[in-house]
């Protein structure tokens, strides 16, 4: 199966052919590997890699954790290829040439293009400021892989941000600017896996497709209809 490997490690030549070495001997094939970020003498790194199965995931947490200064933040399996922001024009593409079926399109895309598990397009409801931590919001478009009813977290439609759940499933957020309308993509934690949180360059890059389609959809995303079961009830 294809896993996304994320991993903090020391910003120094030879730290990253460590990481790339242990994880070829652990059996793991690298198709990708996206830099995140590089601060303060840290790197986060993406490794997206073949794994021949769940089941043996401690191995690669060991190989790893036994390089000095190396953390793993997080793996989770990835769906699909990997991806690059090429796609991103792409997907925005489609969402033109089908205005009608735009949010969809958009809704069924995201969580390939984040390695998340699912997404949803939510309304928040109008009376969310006077609620304490947002609103419950209702689901107005679901991707093929999300839970039914999905579980969401209360969420506003003021700004794009990451969430972490007490479960430890783990959100993006970004808000269409119209309606309540927010899209949210989602990475829920298994027995075998833990996901990494949402990057800031992931919610930056959920922002901008967002902004982008809203654009594109306008007046349309103020029809969005969202069915009366409040997700979560």
């Amino acid at each position: 199966m294809l896993l996304r490997v994320r991993v903090t490690l020391p910003d120094r030549p030879g730290t990253l052919g460590q990481v790339a070495r242990t994880l070829g001997v652990c059996g793991a094939d690298i198709v990708q590997v996206v830099v995140l970020e590089r601060l303060g003498g840290r790197a986060v790194d993406d490794f997206t890699v073949v794994w021949p199965g769940a089941g043996r995931v401690e191995r690669l947490l060991a190989g790893l954790a036994a390089i000095p200064g190396v953390q793993v933040d997080g793996v989770w399996q990835a769906i699909g290829a990997p991806t690059t922001t090429g796609q991103d024009a792409e997907l925005l593409a489609q969402v033109a040439a089908n205005p009608t079926d735009g949010l969809a399109t958009l809704v069924d895309a995201v969580p390939g293009l984040l390695a998340a598990d699912w997404a949803v397009a939510a309304v928040v409801p109008v009376d969310w400021a006077s609620r304490a931590g947002g609103g419950q919001a209702s689901v107005a478009h679901a991707s093929w892989r999300a839970p039914v009813p999905p579980r969401l977290p209360e969420v506003t439609p003021l700004r794009a941000r990451a969430l972490t759940s007490v479960d430890g499933g783990h959100f993006a957020v970004a808000p269409f600017g119209r309606a309540g309308l927010v899209l949210l993509v989602a990475r829920e934690r298994t027995d075998t896996l833990t996901p990494a949180a949402f990057h800031s360059t992931e919610v930056d890059r959920l922002a901008q497709l967002v902004r982008a389609s809203a654009v594109i959809l306008g007046d349309r995303l103020d029809l969005v209809g969202a069915p009366s079961a409040v997700a979560g009830s």
